[in-house]
């Protein structure tokens, strides 16, 4: 059965009582092993869902195993300094990018902060991407990392043009560190000896320290939005959250 294909806003999935019994299910037939396409294809049939929908339930609830492993290894970014960091250039800008454009954000089972939006094969630099980088800038000058690597998917169109220009804000900003658009990033980023930022759920399973660089920024921006107009767009019901006992949708 393909899925429903009517919208329906981010504010009124928080009233809905379907979505909530349908994360419920989702994660009981995860925590019993149940490949995790076929459940959600299970539950989003049953309930009837929307490709959105089901990419909400796709990008925040995890089995209770895999929630547990990934809270072990995340780590706050005051754990950076002196370390090497990797970064995991468009699920982090683009992540950052969706809160400055208050589009929703999901804050999984697994307390990674993500995007719901999908729309990283089809990035393009904006206004956004901007001050998206300039956050992330900030934070490496707080948390001084040893050295920072951004590393960029290059089938991704532009994304050389963008790697230059974070190696001469590096630059600029007095930073150690290099930006590169490789094929496939997440060759370099599995097994990297330091800390990996990103909320790629691939990347963190086969990691040992992960941070949530995006979420940690989002939060910073909820907190500060009263008070500076460039985070206004941040707003009160961009983030969902999964309440795991119950299984219901609240907001942060």
């Amino acid at each position: 059965m393909k899925p429903v294909k009517h919208s329906l806003p981010v504010h009124e999935w928080l009233k809905s009582k379907t979505l909530q019994k349908a994360s419920e299910d989702f994660r009981y037939l995860l925590n019993r092993a149940y490949p995790r396409k076929a459940a959600l294809e299970l539950v989003g049939n049953r309930y009837q869902l929307t490709s959105d929908q089901r990419h909400l339930l796709h990008r925040g609830v995890f089995s209770d195993g895999d929630s547990t492993s990934r809270r072990k290894k995340k780590i706050p970014p005051t754990q950076i300094r002196g370390y090497d960091l990797v970064i995991d250039g468009y699920n982090v800008l683009i992540t950052i990018e969706a809160a400055l454009s208050g589009r929703a954000l999901v804050s999984g089972d697994d307390g990674f902060v993500r995007d719901i939006s999908g729309l990283s094969g089809n990035f393009r630099k904006t206004g956004k991407t901007e001050k998206a980088l300039q956050l992330i800038l900030d934070v490496l000058k707080r948390v001084k990392p040893h050295q920072t690597l951004f590393l960029f998917d290059a089938p991704i169109s532009k994304s050389g043009e963008l790697a230059q220009e974070v190696r001469d804000r590096l630059l600029r900003e007095n930073l150690a560190g290099d930006a590169m658009a490789v094929r496939v990033p997440e060759k370099i980023m599995i097994g990297f000896p330091g800390i990996i930022a990103t909320s790629d759920t691939a990347i963190i399973d086969r990691s040992t320290k992960v941070v949530d660089l995006a979420g940690h920024i989002i939060m910073n921006l909820r907190r500060r939005r009263l008070k500076s107009a460039a985070t206004n767009s941040v707003g009160t019901n961009s983030i969902i959250r999964w309440k795991r006992k119950r299984g219901i949708v609240g907001k942060k």
